[in-house]
């Protein structure tokens, strides 16, 4: 019996040992919790963002990790026009990407804090949610997450330190605050530079178009397109018969969202070679040589509001546009092959350029859903 007893003895004495040695440890094992550091006290009460899809878009698709909420895209909003981004708080994302411009900086390509001009044009970030194949010109990430990371640390554009950032963040008066209202974490070390980059991507979700455009409106049978308007829209999209020539515009520009998501070589400069590209576009990314010149088709939504145009920004103008393609480009060994079969008189290039104008979007320019917070 004696040995029954001492055994339940040692028994409960280690089971007692084994609960202290897995309680947290508040020495020097393990890192301290500041009670300063806690969120609890602020509100998690998460209401999902009601994203409005234009009726004739598809509906956006989100990843599972990172829900929109009211908190989070209105987080996001912050941190876009927060030029504490920057390493000298003169620069914010939308810096580059301004509300009047369609989110675009309206230059050939664009400066950084240092001044430093990178070699490409700020991309527009109307409707940007919905580009499921590749983001920048050259579809080098594959998520708005992973593209909000970049900006930040770029050299040539914000030239900062995320660590600094987050540090920055942490100590604000605002901020921890609205972290929690959108992710529900408990403590200000729980803010990352991750969350923060899943904020910004809500955000940059919201952009959508109003569906008011005119030729969203015209789609819908609610206004009717002027004849210039109509012949336009003829031209673009083959619908007229053999009446008009085919102006080829919409194979790589496809409605409603006026983009193919693909990469293509517009025949924008002379290359004989795959090697002859000062600039590899989307061979730099694959290490295709086949990819070397190829850019993102950009959205045509807003296109009168972006300019200039095409990833380095050469051109000025519509009308420069409109005369690129129909002399068929410069020679290159992978142009698309579309580039030599467009033939439209000065009449049709003005009558596209008529058309390409239905799809302006003044509503989005101007909604206050998308305008600097402060």
């Amino acid at each position: 019996m004696k040995q029954i007893v001492n055994f339940r003895i040692l028994f409960y004495g280690l089971l007692l040992l084994s609960v202290v040695a897995c309680e947290p440890d508040n020495g020097s094992d393990g890192p301290e919790v500041n009670p300063e550091d806690s969120l609890l006290s602020f509100p998690h009460d998460p209401v999902p963002y009601e994203l409005m899809n234009p009726p004739t878009f598809p509906q956006m698709e989100f990843p599972e990790d990172n829900t929109m909420t009211e908190a989070g895209v209105e987080l996001g909003r912050q941190l876009f026009y927060d030029t504490r981004l920057s390493a000298d708080n003169t620069m914010a994302c939308a810096s580059c990407h301004l509300q009047e411009g369609s989110f675009t900086d309206n230059l050939a390509v664009s400066p950084g804090i240092d001044g430093v001009a990178g070699p490409r044009s700020s991309m527009s970030l109307l409707d940007v949610g919905y580009h499921l194949n590749g983001l920048f010109w050259d579809g080098r990430v594959s998520s708005l997450e992973e593209q909000a990371l970049l900006p930040v640390e770029d050299p040539i554009e914000l030239h900062h330190d995320w660590v600094e950032v987050i540090d920055e963040l942490r100590a604000d008066e605002d901020y921890p605050a609205a972290f929690r209202a959108a992710f529900g974490i408990s403590n200000k070390q729980e803010i990352t530079k991750e969350l923060a980059a899943k904020a910004l991507a809500q955000f940059e979700r919201s952009l959508v178009s109003s569906g008011k455009s005119r030729y969203d409106k015209a789609e819908l049978g609610q206004i009717l397109l002027s004849d210039e308007e109509r012949m336009g829209f003829q031209i673009f999209f083959d619908d007229s018969e053999g009446e008009l020539p085919d102006g080829q515009c919409f194979h790589c520009h496809v409605a409603p969202l006026f983009t193919d998501n693909l990469y293509r070589n517009n025949g924008l400069d002379v290359a004989p070679d795959f090697e002859d590209f000062v600039d590899l576009g989307r061979g730099g990314v694959t290490g295709e040589r086949v990819d070397n010149g190829k850019f993102r088709t950009p959205t045509l939504r807003n296109i009168e509001f972006t300019a200039p145009y095409m990833h380095d920004g050469r051109f000025s103008t519509l009308e420069e546009v409109m005369d690129h393609y129909v002399s068929g480009g410069q020679p290159s060994i992978n142009a698309d092959p579309l580039m030599d079969s467009i033939f439209l008189d000065n009449e049709q290039k003005a009558a596209v350029i008529a058309f390409l104008k239905t799809l302006s979007d003044p509503d989005f320019l101007a909604d206050e859903r998308y305008a600097d917070p402060e």
